[in-house]
């Protein structure tokens, strides 16, 4: 049947065409579209925030969006276990939501930044990265002007000695260095988990790169990783 999976639609998004694209050739399944207004959520195996300019990234990025009826419901499904994807907007609207810590600000060089970058995998142990390897250099496309990600120092500890630091952006030579950071993120973090690693925010679009005619196929890994997970506890 394939996995079933929901890609949830704000005033404002642009990338769900994307995502809906992308997880159809992935999984073989067209997943469900759900309005922000909805307060419930067919079964279903991973729930997606696409990117985009949610309410028109009035107030702060994600903020209103956090609020949203369908909210409620992503953060009872994400207690009980359901794998939750933000992508960009999605990622800022899981931070407003307060499903993960931290907060998304303007790019350090206070211009949007639209190219490629590279990211190294920080850790396999997850639904959402157990498709690569660990320290493995992958190439993903960034379109964000609210990218920059911030926390106090007792979270990033907490980030950093949790393991739940999905991805940073690395050079060529897979080091993180400041160069190599298109918006200032603090320890060059590019995607962070919750504490129950079910739950995955970050900055990059892999669904733009799962095909060789998109330029390659570096972000497919992920999607792929989350339906053999799904497979083995099925």
């Amino acid at each position: 049947m394939g996995m079933r999976s929901a890609v949830v639609v704000f005033p404002g998004s642009n990338r769900e065409r994307d995502m809906i694209r992308a997880l159809h050739a992935v999984t073989g399944r067209p997943p469900t579209v759900v309005w922000h207004t909805e307060t419930d959520l067919p079964p279903v195996d991973l729930i997606v925030l696409p990117g985009g300019f949610s309410y028109g990234d009035y107030l702060r990025s994600g903020a209103i969006a956090a609020r949203a009826p369908v909210m409620r419901v992503i953060g009872e499904r994400a207690s009980a276990g359901v794998p939750v994807l933000g992508i960009c907007n999605g990622f800022q609207i899981l931070c407003e939501a307060g499903l993960l810590p931290g907060v998304l600000m303007r790019n350090a060089s206070l211009r949007f930044v639209c190219r490629e970058v590279l990211l190294r995998v920080e850790t396999t142990a997850s639904i959402f990265t157990r498709g690569y390897r660990h320290g493995q250099v992958i190439r993903c496309p960034v379109a964000h002007g609210d990218g920059n990600y911030r926390c106090d120092p007792q979270t990033l500890a907490a980030l950093r000695d949790d393991d739940r630091v999905a991805f940073r952006y690395v050079d060529v030579a897979g080091k993180a260095t400041a160069k190599a950071n298109p918006n200032g993120s603090i320890d060059n973090i590019a995607g962070i988990l919750n504490p129950r690693r079910n739950v995955l925010g970050m900055m990059p679009h892999p669904e733009n790169l799962i095909e060789p005619i998109q330029g390659g196929t570096d972000g497919r890994a992920l999607f792929e990783g989350i339906m053999a997970a799904l497979e083995v506890a099925g």
